[in-house]
């Protein structure tokens, strides 16, 4: 699957999941490690996890798995590295500190997808 394809269903899968604020950040020719940076944020750690494991489920049947996962034992930054797409997802109270929108505000933002009326609507 190609990089931006690859943002955007993990994008439409953790906006299925209620994510709020949810950033695509082109960061290809700019970082060495990733195409796409995605962040987001849920409002509690419970939902830190439901937004994470949706993420992941909803990928598995894509048949794309993570390289990395880090921070779930806490759910208030979890990183998901998916190689040329790295995912973050904050408890809301932790997202302004790290403020990693702020390291790539020069960078092209990708529209945000909607999420699927059939699973928003559960």
């Amino acid at each position: 699957m190609e990089p931006k394809q690859l943002a955007l269903e993990i994008a439409r899968a953790a906006m299925d999941k209620h994510a709020e604020a949810l950033e695509i950040i082109n960061v290809t020719g700019k970082s060495s490690y990733a195409d796409f940076i995605i962040i987001c944020s849920g409002r509690s750690t419970r939902q830190v996890e439901a937004i994470v494991d949706g993420v992941q489920r909803e990928l598995r049947h894509l048949k794309v798995h993570p390289l990395g996962l880090e921070g779930r034992q806490h759910c208030q930054w979890v990183l998901v590295d998916f190689g040329d797409v790295v995912f973050h997802v904050f408890e809301d109270t932790k997202r302004g500190f790290y403020d990693l929108e702020g390291l790539w505000i020069d960078a092209e933002r990708l529209p945000v997808p909607s999420p699927d009326p059939v699973t928003f609507a559960k």
